[in-house]
């Protein structure tokens, strides 16, 4: 393949049934490039936004999972899975289920700061291996709890049918499982729980409205695809901007850290900002204090 010269992100409406790896090389085909990656992984099932880094986009690839994700799930009673959710074999069942209200007074206790332990069925790696891959040869090993945040957990809708079912809207950090939430709520109200069908509905600054789905993407011309394509520093419109004369850029474009007294900033130490020069933005820096006072420290060039 020879690479074209074109960067920018994309975001894909994932369907049902496919992985997020697929949709890498779908994009790698139709844009014409090698260099494709995308910012946080939906299983098959899941539906939703997956955000596409193409060309020079994909430097930003480890500063776009820490960005907060939004998600609609279904919650269903009564049944336990060992993947945690509808497409695993059922290992627990029950006839009991809770009633909305007994599902509204536990939802304060998973809000916050919690502690979760990733499921079997997950890519994280164990000596090597992943977990996915153990537990298909039957193996089931200890794992940490570790700490996620969710910053908002509602019930948007509760219903009885052939199942007990309610849907919920989550906002949570990176590495939170949903499927595990559904399962460790089930586990809570006594009544087993297991994820039936999830969506993600943003993740970082972008969102449903964003995206396209890869069957649109087929039919469209290489111009048309091009156009879709956002500027990688629309990924971090949340960061300040600093402009950068020419001299000062030219240092920051060789890794070197500016002064914020030197350009008349006053940022406080941790906060990253935007990069420009005179052709527009080109990298990611931290502020950090020095023995000569606060500074700037490029960290991804772009």
């Amino acid at each position: 393949m020879q690479d074209r010269n074109i960067s920018g992100i994309l975001i894909i409406d994932k369907p049902q049934g496919v992985t997020s790896h697929d949709m890498v090389g779908l994009c790698r085909k139709l844009y014409g490039t090698r260099k494709v990656g995308h910012a946080g992984t939906l299983d098959p099932m899941a539906t939703g936004v997956l955000v596409m880094l193409i060309g020079r986009a994909a430097k930003a690839s480890d500063f776009l999972l820490e960005k907060v994700k939004t998600y609609e799930a279904t919650l269903r009673f009564g049944i336990a899975t060992d993947t945690q959710d509808v497409t695993g074999e059922v290992i627990a069942s029950t006839d009991t289920a809770p009633t909305p209200e007994e599902l509204e007074a536990v939802l304060p206790s998973f809000r916050g700061e919690i502690l979760q332990v990733p499921p079997m069925y997950s890519a994280l790696k164990r000596n090597g291996q992943k977990l996915y891959d153990l537990a298909r040869q039957g193996i089931e090993i200890d794992r940490e709890a570790r700490p996620v945040t969710i910053y908002g957990l509602n019930c948007t809708d509760f219903r009885k049918d052939d199942f007990t079912e309610a849907d919920l809207t989550v906002t949570c950090s990176k590495g939170t499982y949903i499927r595990t939430l559904c399962n460790d709520i089930g586990e809570r109200l006594g009544c087993l729980g297991t994820m039936a069908a999830l969506r993600r509905t943003k993740s970082g600054m972008f969102t449903l409205e964003n995206a396209v789905t890869p069957d649109a993407l087929r039919e469209m011309s290489e111009a048309e695809r091009d156009a879709l394509l956002l500027p990688i520093e629309d990924a971090f419109a949340d960061l300040p901007a600093v402009k950068l004369p020419p001299f000062f850029a030219k240092l920051a474009h060789s890794g070197l850290e500016i002064y914020q007294k030197k350009i008349g900033t006053h940022l406080t130490d941790g906060t990253m900002v935007r990069f420009y020069d005179e052709n527009g933005f080109f990298a990611l820096g931290e502020v950090r204090p020095y023995e000569d006072g606060s500074a700037i420290k490029p960290i991804k060039q772009f």
